[in-house]
């Protein structure tokens, strides 16, 4: 599967210049390095790491670690890693909301690394399957839907029975080799244009 690629990202140059000899250390690769959370959320967006190992707090900034996982998350870009030197309950709970893969605290070992990182990427990929699932089902619900209303609407031109109905979208659906969706959407659309 090859190394997993990672950008990291703190103000200061000494904890990054550590965590990614560390990094390096555990045969991960260190794709990027930011010293703010807006520009590491610009290089996720181009690199598509593997992971996003970030600080919380930014000296100076009103843009924290938690608003660009949040950002990461909401656009699918990358899980992310917090690290952080504090561990108030607060933070902790805008950490969850955001949608954050993993959360570790300052001072931290190199051992500590690997099952932190291969838990942020594992959560990130359920959400991502999650939300595959969903898109399927929401597609499957308005396919539904739209069908019963061409259903319907045959039924009443036609006179046929409901069987009949759903066999006419089906059968114009393989001759036009379009989904059934859309041919029901045409339907429907024939149906409004001749009403009006």
């Amino acid at each position: 599967m090859g190394r997993k690629r990672i950008i990291i990202a703190d103000d200061e140059s000494l904890i990054l210049m550590d965590l990614r000899e560390m990094l390096t250390n555990l045969d991960y690769l260190v794709v990027g390095e930011a010293m703010d959370p807006r520009s590491a959320v610009n290089m996720a967006r181009e690199l598509k790491p593997d992971l996003v190992i970030m600080d919380i707090k930014f000296e100076g900034q009103d843009f924290d670690g938690i608003d660009a996982a949040k950002i990461l998350t909401e656009e699918r870009i990358a899980p992310v890693l917090l690290l952080s030197a504090y561990s108030q309950r607060d933070l902790v709970q805008r950490a969850l909301e955001a949608g954050v893969g993993g959360y570790l605290v300052k001072p931290f070992r190199e051992s500590d690394l690997p099952p932190a990182i291969e838990v942020a990427i594992s959560r990130f990929q359920e959400f991502l399957n999650l939300q595959q699932e969903l898109g399927n089902l929401k597609l499957a619900l308005d396919t539904r839907k739209l069908v019963d209303r061409a259903k319907g609407i045959l039924m009443d031109q036609h006179k046929l029975s409901e069987a009949e109905a759903f066999r006419k979208i089906q059968k114009m659906s393989m001759d036009t080799r379009k989904p059934m969706k859309e041919v029901a959407e045409a339907i429907i659309l024939a149906y409004q244009a001749a009403k009006d």
